[in-house]
């Protein structure tokens, strides 16, 4: 693939563009600045919701496309909504109806707050100011249950993957899923992916996907980095990802700026 056909630029946020504390930095910050000086497009595409990753892209200080939940929502760089899907409150009902180990953190994410099952500090450190606040609920209790989309966590990776299946059995049929990390289990409509909302947003702008360079270090963003012109794991990926990805490059760590850092090599190159 020739740099001078790109001319997208896509990222993941937890485990790549952002670093261990859940932050920007300034060289990543200054590196995007320019690429949008170039007229790049860019695209941020994160299972974080909307509000919380609105706040941490304002950062950036550049226009981007937002697509959040997995790709359940899609935001203008004007910040208005271009596209919203939500799972069905009767499917989600019925996988709560599940017998869920409660060990199992289980969070169901809405419009303005996440419902959970308890309150999870590690889940709360995702969010350096809490601006998409938790509420504690008895999920037996809801009259709504519809979601943007449904979340399990667990520091045992296992107990998730058996969930998973269990889950499975009686619902594939009505949805996707993806490990966004090994202690991170989602479930979102089976319309939904990263991939499919990128794409809907490349149609708009009159771009493809032979034209994109993507980002990314989880199982949701597997089927983006497949199909981009040029697809690259973070090197903090999990070993499964980069061994189900062999053809796809490693690059450095979110904590070594690996996003800005290839970027900025890249773009040297073109300039050569």
């Amino acid at each position: 693939m020739s740099n001078q056909k790109i001319k997208v630029i896509i990222s993941d946020l937890d485990g790549t563009l952002l670093n261990s504390d859940h932050a920007i930095s300034d060289y990543t910050k200054s590196v995007f600045k320019e690429f949008h000086e170039q007229n790049y497009l860019i695209i941020v595409a994160t299972g974080r919701h909307h509000i919380d990753a609105m706040a941490i892209i304002e950062s950036l200080e550049v226009p981007v496309y937002l697509v959040t939940s997995n790709g359940a929502r899609i935001h203008s760089p004007q910040k208005e909504l271009l596209y919203s899907f939500n799972i069905e409150s009767d499917a989600v009902k019925s996988v709560l109806a599940i017998d869920i180990d409660p060990e199992i953190t289980t969070v169901l994410f809405k419009e303005s707050v996440w419902q959970t099952s308890k309150i999870n500090k590690k889940l709360n450190a995702f969010q350096k100011d809490l601006v998409y606040p938790p509420e504690v609920v008895d999920f037996s209790t809801l009259d709504d249950y519809s979601a943007i989309k449904m979340f399990f966590t667990h520091e045992n990776h296992q107990k998730l993957v058996d969930l998973k299946d269990k889950i499975l059995e009686n619902h594939s049929d009505m949805f996707s899923h993806a490990f966004s990390l090994p202690i991170c289990l989602e479930f979102m409509d089976k319309s939904v992916d990263k991939s499919i909302a990128i794409a809907k947003i490349l149609r708009k702008e009159g771009f493809s996907f032979e034209e994109v360079i993507s980002f990314g270090d989880g199982f949701n963003d597997e089927r983006m980095l497949e199909v981009a012109g040029i697809g690259l794991i973070m090197g903090n990926a999990p070993e499964n990802l980069k061994n189900k990805l062999p053809h796809l490059e490693v690059i450095s760590t979110n904590n070594e700026d690996g996003v800005a850092k290839y970027l900025s090599n890249f773009i040297t190159c073109f300039n050569v």
